[in-house]
């Protein structure tokens, strides 16, 4: 890598770039905002014109341009990575998006760039990108930008190379390498409960800090990972998917990243109570007696002291204990154990019921050979009250993984059979998501990982190329969505 990768263009530190960086995208989206809320007239808007000249100004002091480009969900200025942080996350998602909608992949800002030209270009960016589901849109804005005489703001289309690909798959080994050890480390807390031995909470504490900084920087990746789910170790990787989705509800919540830690411990730790139980209650195939029903009615209780046990000699956050207690009490406290006096679930255990139904619900197990399918999972728990779910974070699951979540088999208009692989970024188009191919419209089978095809996507008429027909299972096609999602 040269120089200039390292430090930046110009010769300016990656901390400055960083610090300038996020100060001209901030700059960039309250302007957006401002100008698509405001005549330009307005006091506001002008304020934020002038705020993007002087953050721009701040980093073309020290280069002769400035570029922006996108790379796959990151963003980077004159070379430098922009952090992904909570208290930015709104702002870059929607630059990002509105670059995606106009077709851009580079945009690059020369010395000397006047006012007046940002007020043009952010108008231009505005109207291409409100017309985001037709084609043409790249040629659209270079023919309106040099209309308005933009000399000094220059776009370019983004570039599919090899570099691209590569780094989407770096990101999908990093994402399955955080899951596989989080599977790890709470097999072996599970078994050391089970036998009495002590275990590492911090080695526990660790592999959460992962998932949660893996789901800061890319969610999409990781909470994918959550649709493939391993029978024979149901009790593992259902606690790191419930971590997971956790922690991605925790985060469009607004929580912080420390928030985010103690939240994601809670969620791998919440069925600890578990390992108390008799193995053979807890794969039984068929219906449970009264004093098994008991028994793993028990769970919660057991779970909450053998958490609170552990603080004795290695610090558990109390929300953890408190989760572990609460995670099935439902809001309307029908569920279990029910308390003695009068009590409002907390956030953390409302959050941690939620990914819990969610997952259990979908996933197949000794007593439940066929899962449900996720979009009938999710209308259960949205609209049926008695399943006791906080309605607010059953709507931000939904807005999270989508009205088709990641592994649902669908069956499209075209004949096609395929694989969701990852909601739509359009918050708008939460029923069009990204699919793989599975099986072509002549019935035969596209090996794994198949053609990745958009809903959202339009024909040169406006309609849409795709649309799902219905919901099927994979069993009933020999497939198996895992195959298609790694």
């Amino acid at each position: 890598m040269n120089d200039q990768g390292n430090r930046g263009a110009g010769g300016a530190d990656e901390s400055f770039l960083r610090q300038a960086g996020r100060g001209l995208l901030l700059s960039m989206y309250a302007a957006l905002r401002s100008l698509k809320l405001y005549p330009v007239e307005n006091a506001t808007a002008q304020k934020s014109l002038d705020d993007l000249q002087a953050a721009a100004t701040t980093l073309l002091d020290s280069a002769e341009e400035v570029e922006v480009r996108l790379s796959g969900e990151f963003i980077y200025v004159n070379g430098t990575r922009l952090r992904l942080e909570l208290d930015n996350f709104a702002s870059f998602s929607h630059i990002h998006s509105v670059l995606r909608a106009c077709e851009i992949g580079v945009l690059v800002v020369h010395r000397g760039v006047e006012r007046r030209e940002w007020q043009v270009f952010l108008g231009v960016l505005l109207g291409v990108s409100a017309k985001a589901d037709l084609p043409g849109r790249y040629e659209d804005l270079k023919e309106r930008l040099e209309r308005g005489g933009i000399s000094r703001i220059l776009v370019e289309p983004p570039l599919e190379t090899e570099e691209l690909r590569a780094e989407a798959e770096r990101a999908k080994e990093v994402a399955k390498r955080t899951y596989s050890h989080g599977v790890a480390v709470t097999k072996d807390v599970i078994n050391s409960v089970r036998l009495g031995r002590t275990t590492s909470v911090a080695r526990v504490k660790r592999a959460v800090q992962a998932i949660v900084d893996q789901v800061l920087n890319n969610e999409t990746s990781l909470v994918g990972l959550t649709a493939i789910r391993d029978y024979d170790e149901y009790t593992f990787t259902h606690s790191v998917n419930v971590c997971i989705l956790s922690v991605a509800i925790g985060r469009k919540l607004g929580l912080s990243r420390l928030q985010l830690y103690d939240l994601g411990l809670a969620g791998l730790l919440h069925d600890v109570g578990k390992a108390r139980i008799p193995v053979e209650v807890l794969n039984k195939s068929g219906g449970l007696d009264e004093h098994e029903w008991r028994l793993m009615q028990s769970h919660p209780w057991r779970g909450a002291l053998t958490l609170f046990a552990m603080r004795g000699y290695s610090e558990v956050p109390h929300r953890a204990v408190i989760v572990a207690h609460e995670h099935h009490m439902k809001t309307d406290l029908t569920g279990y154990p029910r308390p003695i006096r009068a009590r409002i679930m907390g956030i953390y255990s409302r959050i941690c019921a939620v990914a819990d139904g969610y997952d259990a619900a979908t996933s197949r197990r000794t007593y439940q050979t066929v899962p449900v399918e996720p979009d009938a999972v999710l209308r259960e728990m949205w609209e049926n009250p008695r399943r006791g779910y906080d309605p607010v974070l059953v709507k931000a699951l939904i807005n999270l993984i989508g009205v088709y979540p990641v592994g649902t088999c669908v069956i499209l208009d075209t004949f096609e059979v395929a694989i969701v692989s990852a909601a739509s970024a359009d918050p708008g188009m939460l029923n069009r998501p990204r699919v793989r191919i599975c099986i072509d419209v002549n019935g035969g089978v596209t090996p794994a990982p198949g053609q990745e095809e958009d809903l959202a996507a339009r024909g040169p008429d406006g309609g849409f190329l795709r649309s799902i027909v219905k919901v099927t299972t994979p069993e009933r096609y020999g497939l198996v969505p895992g195959h298609y999602l790694v």
